[in-house]
């Protein structure tokens, strides 16, 4: 069944013209279907809500218009006690596809149990999702999706300064979420906000944005594979030891570890490969030029033993090898390169000698299956047509990295409120957000460690997203059902006891 929201109306008076053409895209429109998918066993009913809904500057003129998705039980009458979760991708640039059609939604991909693609491309029930315990509204920020900025009375864009930066994101991005809550009656629910990759940075932002400016507390904060950017851009003998561990990770998938580790299992050899970086690798890095050339040579040889990489290729590095290198580096003897976002699959490029890949083997075999399957399900099952694109990427470099201090921020809406709990999801095979930096994060979060027990990580034999592999996709699903239930309030007062 269909419905028509009040919103759709006021669209039918204000439209924004995407381009000189008589191309169109509602600024305010809501889109209800009814329908139900069985979790866990049981059956679940439910609404899916989809559309625009506006993006107002000070002076309350419209200024862009994002296109999510809302799905909410309907067996249910009260949602005081009933979870929000908002979900958001990263990039920054990415659509709000991923977790929406492979995680936490009702639907995931026609893939096979791997996560490769499948032809007849398309979508099937998701007996794992969230929403038998929680709500999820998943929201695609300005210029992904069918999300576009709009255009005044004149005809003229608004400046793109206010929407693409870490600071712009999360300031016009709250006031979204409040209009939302508002509007959908949730502002009573316990709320939480999960984001993978950039989305990490922006959930943490959101955190303290939404507390201090826009009044909202959280229960929860969900980092998968977070992008933790006061590491990843600094560089430095941390930096460049963090990645070794998933080298290790890696290396043990495609059989390429010494022998004394391969034949272990992959969570018995990973400590020791945290504890030579931690112990060993960072203090010699640190040592740069300086350090002696018998520890040069013991720590090369170490590495070589946990990365599967040749121990004179690394001295040849300086004992610091590049993830691109590794990603060219590891099979290129069997003619094979490893995947960025998940090592597990493999490409094939022109030649065998360069220091990094042709492409992200995993990215295209990726899209090859999530394109087709969200145009089809907004379309055909969720009945929101337009002539828009939808960006999986769009356009919103460049990009404003100034400022960023995000995971201060989220330290500090901890710090502020009690109740909110943070869970870090990381798959042991990413190698762009790597599984050891997201700890690190963690432990970096809060030098006190008097929050420590409201912090948590779940790891995954997988990659960036590690959902889309059968046996994760139930384990992490399950994760946040634990996450979320456990964070809850349960009656008890909002404070610290001494």
């Amino acid at each position: 069944m269909r419905t028509i929201s009040f919103y759709t109306l006021l669209s039918l008076l204000w439209v924004v013209s995407v381009n000189a053409q008589n191309l169109q895209l509602p600024v305010d429109t809501l889109i209800t279907t009814s329908h139900s998918v069985n979790i866990k066993g049981k059956q679940v009913k439910y609404n899916a809500a989809t559309g625009t809904q506006p993006v107002w500057n000070e002076t309350g003129e419209v200024i862009a218009t994002l296109y999510h998705t809302y799905y909410y039980r309907t067996d249910l009458k009260d949602y005081a006690n009933r979870p929000l979760v908002i979900s958001f991708n990263g990039g920054p640039g990415s659509a709000s596809v991923w977790m929406h059609l492979a995680y936490t939604g009702p639907k995931i991909l026609n893939i096979d149990d791997e996560g490769y693609p499948v032809q007849p491309y398309g979508v099937k029930d998701n007996p794992n999702s969230i929403l038998d315990i929680a709500d999820i509204v998943y929201v695609n920020p300005v210029n992904t999706g069918y999300s576009r900025m709009v255009p005044n009375k004149d005809g003229e864009m608004p400046e793109r300064e206010l929407f693409f930066g870490v600071n712009e994101d999360i300031k016009y991005l709250a006031d979204w979420i409040n209009t939302f809550v508002t509007r959908h009656n949730r502002w009573r629910s316990p709320k939480y906000i999960i984001g993978e990759s950039y989305g990490g940075t922006r959930v943490a932002g959101l955190a303290l944005e939404l507390q201090n400016s826009e009044w909202m507390y959280l229960n929860g904060v969900i980092m998968v594979s977070p992008a933790d950017y006061q590491v990843l851009r600094r560089g430095g003998p941390v930096a460049e030891a963090l990645n070794t561990p998933y080298y290790t990770a890696a290396a043990w998938h495609h059989k390429a570890l010494d022998p004394s580790l391969q034949q272990k299992d992959l969570l018995e050899i990973l400590p020791e490969s945290e504890r030579f970086t931690i112990d060993e690798l960072i203090p010699a890095l640190a040592k740069g030029g300086f350090i002696e050339p018998a520890e040069r040579e013991a720590i090369a040889q170490k590495m070589a033993k946990y990365t599967g990489i040749d121990a004179g290729v690394i001295l040849q590095h300086n004992l610091s090898v590049p993830n691109g290198f590794f990603w060219k580096e590891l099979l290129r003897d069997e003619g094979y390169t490893v995947g960025r976002l998940d090592s597990r699959y493999l490409g094939i490029d022109k030649k065998e000698s360069g220091d990094a890949p042709d492409y992200s083997a995993e990215l295209t075999s990726w899209l090859h299956s999530f394109t087709p399957a969200i145009n089809y399900y907004i379309q055909q099952e969720l009945g929101f047509h337009t002539d828009i694109k939808y960006n999986v990427f769009g356009p919103v470099h460049p990009w404003n990295n100034d400022d960023d201090e995000t995971r201060d921020n989220l330290r500090q809406a901890m710090a502020q409120n009690p109740y909110l709990n943070v869970l870090y999801q990381a798959g042991y095979y990413d190698g762009a957000t790597t599984y050891f930096n997201t700890k690190y994060s963690m432990w970096q979060l809060d030098p006190s460690g008097k929050m420590k027990d409201r912090l948590s990580f779940k790891g995954y034999r997988s990659g960036h997203m590690m959902y889309l592999r059968a046996e994760d996709l139930q384990k992490a699903n399950d994760d946040l059902r634990v996450f979320i239930e456990s964070s809850s309030s349960n009656g008890k007062a909002a404070k610290y006891e001494r």
